[in-house]
């Protein structure tokens, strides 16, 4: 599975400014209702619920807030940079500013787990986020995240 499968040119948000996690929860459901074309509060409800299962900010500044819902046809993703970057309850307790959030079908199983994965060791490169974080376009963010797509199918 590959980035470009889960994300599109026009999911990149470069410079969004949040004063919270519920505030930037809510900037991703809007992106994602105007890019999958799903029901906005659907979607911010859904992330609210899975972030009080347990925080999704998963450390060294990085959030992957995902959820499921019945009316998603295909798993989406939006990649949003955050300036400045905003406190998140992440497992090491650090600020966020780099957060790829996932939306899949409520049936998506295995594709779920699959595409979390995918984002996750994407963004565990120190290489990539240090990239990700010097990027001055949406088209320059776009290009780090799907050129990373060889790496991984090559380690897997």
């Amino acid at each position: 599975m590959n980035i470009s499968d889960l994300l599109a040119p026009d999911a990149i948000l470069p410079a969004l400014k949040v004063q919270s996690k519920k505030q930037l929860l809510q900037e991703l459901a809007a992106r994602a209702h105007m890019v999958a074309r799903l029901p906005e509060r659907r979607i911010f409800d859904t992330l609210m619920e899975r972030e009080k299962l347990g925080t999704t900010g998963v450390g060294a500044g990085i959030a992957i807030p995902h959820g499921r819902l019945a009316e998603a046809k295909t798993i989406t993703g939006i990649f949003a940079r955050l300036e400045p970057p905003i406190e998140y309850e992440a497992v090491d307790s650090q600020p966020v500013n780099l957060v790829f959030m996932l939306l899949a079908p409520e049936n998506a199983g295995a594709d779920h787990l699959k595409a979390l994965a995918r984002v996750s060791r994407l963004l565990r490169s120190a290489a990539t986020c240090e990239k990700l974080r010097a990027a001055g376009t949406p088209e320059a963010l776009y290009a780090i995240l799907i050129s990373q797509n060889g790496d991984a199918s090559q380690a897997a």
